[in-house]
């Protein structure tokens, strides 16, 4: 069985183009970042995280594989990407929860994800996908998935298809919400 964020993946892989814009939205140890950097070799991906750490690690896993030329680190909370993406984004990527092998105690939040993916839903071009991976053997992660879902039920059903991906007998398993905005 293929993995979870590898199924959440190829929503991405399906709609963003080779000269895609895209957003990695939670950095982290940069693998998104290097995923998206490498399906977009003639865009452009924003990536963003708070904490410098996850820059440090995104940059040297980038340089490690000779990657990221494509690559824009923001050290800024992704609810204000729009202080930075002036344009319209082809896909994105929600990683949400904590950076791994740090304070698990910095997490994502509920209000500022909710903003970020409102933001990056209003960015989308007709076509592409977001896909946000979420995390529920946490609080807060329990609570960002039933605002996300919440969210993505409320969508326009003419301008967007929402799809809950999710392993049913693991309650706390990890499991994605991916938006895809209609041509």
């Amino acid at each position: 069985m293929k993995t979870i964020l590898t199924v959440a993946k190829s929503f991405l892989i399906d709609c963003v183009p080779p000269n895609g814009i895209v957003g990695d939205f939670t950095m982290g140890n940069g693998h998104d970042t290097l995923f998206l950097s490498q399906l977009v070799p003639q865009g452009k991906v924003y990536a963003f995280d708070i904490q410098p750490q996850a820059l440090e690690s995104t940059r040297k896993l980038l340089d490690e594989n000779q990657a990221g030329d494509n690559v824009q680190l923001i050290c800024a909370c992704h609810s204000t990407l729009d202080d930075y993406i002036h344009e319209p984004i082809d896909g994105g990527m929600f990683n949400l929860g904590y950076l791994p092998w740090s304070d698990k105690t910095v997490t994502t939040k509920c209000e500022t994800t909710l903003t970020a993916i409102e933001k990056a839903v209003a960015l989308l071009k007709p076509g592409g996908a977001l896909v946000v991976m979420i995390y529920p053997g946490h609080p807060e992660g329990a609570r960002e998935g039933q605002r996300i879902e919440a969210y993505a039920k409320e969508l326009d059903r003419k301008k967007f298809d929402a799809t809950l991906y999710r392993i049913f007998n693991i309650p706390d398993c990890p499991y994605f919400v991916a938006i895809e905005k209609r041509k």
